[in-house]
């Protein structure tokens, strides 16, 4: 491990007095200080496509760490636009489009599932020559998303070890918070860290670097963060955009609440001034909300800063790829949508099931999913650009209950989207999900891969998977 000195570039912030990060969202590092390269790992699944999706708490560690004075590589192995791909059409150089693939062999135990299972992402070659090319850093830090693409995660530890062998490697995200013990045992890392890593990448990178600086900001203070190190991807296509963390709502098969055990606001003027900047600096159109509660204490939060980027008038579009809640989805913020620029809106209905809706979430009552599809036409949006996410593969769900689902969206002029249920442990409906299941869910988190349908007695089925994608792609 190196040793090395304090912090020496800029000047100590006293965290609760934070100096003006964004208006300086790109700092420069002493050349000697240590270099961390972070990784977005491949994917290992049997269908992934890129639907405005990004590393944002990656690349936000990526910012917090180059204003603590690192220096910082990225390394993306689902980069779209690698230079060693061929040119794509201009047209599709947007924050959707699919990933290249190959086939692997299917991991054990899932051996009898019709399907093609591929690693998603960059060639191995080309990841290989990328580390090559980059200085051997101080410390690799790692992102994972879905728990059941771990496989896909120590694929990529194990690249880096072959070129990098003594460099450490910490492993941060989704599953590693979710399954802490499974990837300390089965992922490759030196260190798995759950839970929130704002605070946490700093210790790390302190302990295993030699190399200490103190905090410039207030980590409770979302308005005080830099923004995410955006400007490491080769291509910004669209940018990710985060107005609030954390969801009040505790629905029995989202893991929000573990992941983000609280929820915290950026001011409206902060929103503004990022969006400002992607788009005045960086010549971004298109930003994909991630906001988990967006509309929650609408009054408090989402109304003021919907009605300053409305003020604003820029030339850009907002798309919610996480949802909007149903139930406070009023006339006025379907109007204050529009005006701000809104494009694409997703809400949640997630299921039709009335007579057991309370064992499932308790975000929509008898009447608000019309109401709201009709306060958002009345506004301005037309039925393309509203789309509902429908669970299907819940325990115990009849497909008869999916076509309802189906057509109760259908009738309503707008887009029916099967969001595949995946088991998330530690939720209210896993151990649910284990009975239904004829894997072994607690044995191995690859078994909750929701393109198995994995909350199901019987194999795959591919006349059902069919039969309920036709129906709602139906115009």
């Amino acid at each position: 491990m190196k040793k090395r000195c304090s912090a020496a570039e800029g000047n100590p912030t006293n965290p609760t007095n934070p100096t003006p990060v964004h208006t300086e969202p790109i700092a420069t590092a002493h050349t000697d200080a240590p270099l961390i390269v972070l990784v977005q790992p491949w994917i290992h699944d049997f269908a992934a496509y890129d639907v405005w999706a990004h590393p944002l708490g990656l690349l936000l560690l990526a910012g917090i760490l180059r204003r603590h004075g690192y220096r910082v590589r990225f390394i993306d192995c689902l980069d779209r636009f690698h230079p060693e791909e061929a040119p794509a059409d201009p047209k599709a150089r947007c924050g959707r489009g699919p990933y290249r693939k190959a086939p692997l062999p299917r991991p054990r135990g899932l051996e009898d599932v019709p399907r093609r299972f591929c690693r998603y992402g960059i060639r191995p070659n080309w990841l290989q020559a990328e580390l090559k090319a980059t200085p051997v850093p101080d410390l690799v830090l790692v992102t994972s998303m879905m728990t059941y693409w771990w496989t896909g995660v120590a694929e990529t530890i194990a690249a880096v070890r072959r070129v990098w062998p003594e460099v450490p490697v910490v492993l941060g995200g989704v599953y590693a918070t979710l399954c802490r013990e499974h990837a300390e045992a089965n992922c490759g890392a030196d260190r798995v860290v759950p839970g929130q890593g704002e605070r946490k990448v700093l210790e790390a990178a302190a302990e295993m670097t030699g190399f200490s600086s103190p905090p410039r900001f207030d980590f409770e203070d979302l308005d005080a963060l830099p923004y995410p190190a955006l400007d490491l991807k080769r291509t910004l296509a669209s940018v990710p955009l985060l107005t609030s963390q954390g969801c009040p709502f505790r629905c029995a098969y989202c893991a929000s609440r573990l992941l983000q055990p609280r929820r915290r606001l950026r001011s409206p003027a902060s929103v503004v001034e990022e969006v400002r900047y992607w788009h005045r600096d960086r010549k971004v159109e298109d930003f994909a909300l991630y906001d988990d509660a967006f509309l929650v204490n609408a009054a408090d939060h989402a109304l003021p800063l919907l009605e300053r980027l409305a003020a604003e008038r820029l030339p850009v579009r907002f798309h919610t790829p996480n949802a909007l809640h149903i139930q406070k989805m009023d006339r006025q913020t379907a109007r204050l949508l529009h005006r701000a620029g809104f494009h694409t809106i997703r809400l949640g209905l997630e299921t039709d099931r009335s007579t057991s809706r309370r064992d499932l979430d308790e975000k929509v009552s008898e009447g608000q999913f019309e109401s709201a599809v009709r306060h958002l036409k009345a506004a301005g949006f037309d039925g393309n650009q509203i789309g509902v996410y429908l669970l299907a593969g819940l325990p115990d769900q009849q497909e008869r209950e999916i076509v309802d689902a189906i057509r109760r969206v259908r009738d309503c002029g707008v887009s029916p989207i099967l969001a595949h249920y995946s088991p998330v442990p530690g939720t209210t409906l896993w151990q649910k999900a284990v009975a239904s299941s004829r894997y072994d869910l607690d044995a191995d988190p690859v078994f909750t891969n929701n393109a198995v349908w994995p909350c199901r007695k019987e194999p795959f089925s591919w006349s059902l998977w069919s039969r309920l994608k036709a129906l709602a792609a139906k115009r």
